[in-house]
C-alpha cells in the first residue's frame, strides 16, 4: 500500500537527492543527504542499504565516499524505489468492521492501484526536469586542477 508510507516517501526523497546532487558521476555522503532532508543519518541508513542492495544506488567507500545512482535517472522509476522499501500488504484498522471491509477497503485498494500506476509512469529523470523547471540549479562539479 502506497498511501501513508513515510518510508517510501523517504526513499523517494533520498533517491531524488542523490540524482540531483551526485547523479552517476559524483557522490554524496549519507550525512549530507540526511541534513538536506531534515532526517537523522542512522534513520536513513537502512533505506540506503536497501536501495544499494536493490542496485539503485552505488555505495562508494573511503574518505571521499558516499552514494551515487547505479543507473541513469531516466530509467529508474518511482515504483522501483517504492517497491524496495514498501510492503505490499497493510491491514486496515478495525478489520472486523464490515463497513470498512466492504466499502472503504476496496476503495483504498483502487486508490493504491492508481498510485502504483502513476509511480510506474515517472522516473527520477522526470523529477530532475521538474526541479530544473522550478529554477533549481544542480551543483556543478568543479574540474580538478593540480598545481605544483
Amino acid at each position: 500500500m502506497y498511501l501513508k508510507k513515510d518510508r517510501i516517501l523517504t526513499a523517494l526523497a533520498i533517491m531524488l537527492d542523490v540524482a540531483f546532487y551526485a547523479g552517476r558521476s559524483g557522490v554524496v555522503s549519507g550525512n549530507d543527504i540526511a541534513k538536506r532532508n531534515g532526517l537523522m543519518r542512522r534513520g536513513i541508513e537502512p533505506i540506503l542499504q536497501a536501495l544499494s542492495r536493490a542496485q539503485l544506488l552505488d555505495s562508494v567507500r573511503g574518505p571521499k565516499g558516499g552514494y551515487r545512482l547505479a543507473r541513469s535517472a531516466r530509467i529508474i522509476t518511482l515504483k522501483e524505489i517504492a517497491c524496495v522499501v514498501g510492503t505490499q500488504e497493510d491491514h486496515m484498522v478495525s478489520a472486523d468492521n464490515q463497513l470498512i471491509q466492504q466499502v472503504l477497503a476496496p476503495y483504498w485498494r483502487e486508490l493504491d492501484a492508481s498510485i502504483e500506476e502513476k509511480l510506474s509512469e515517472y522516473t527520477l529523470g522526470d523529477f530532475l526536469l521538474r526541479a530544473e523547471k522550478a529554477g533549481l540549479a544542480r551543483p556543478s562539479q568543479a574540474p580538478l586542477s593540480f598545481s605544483i
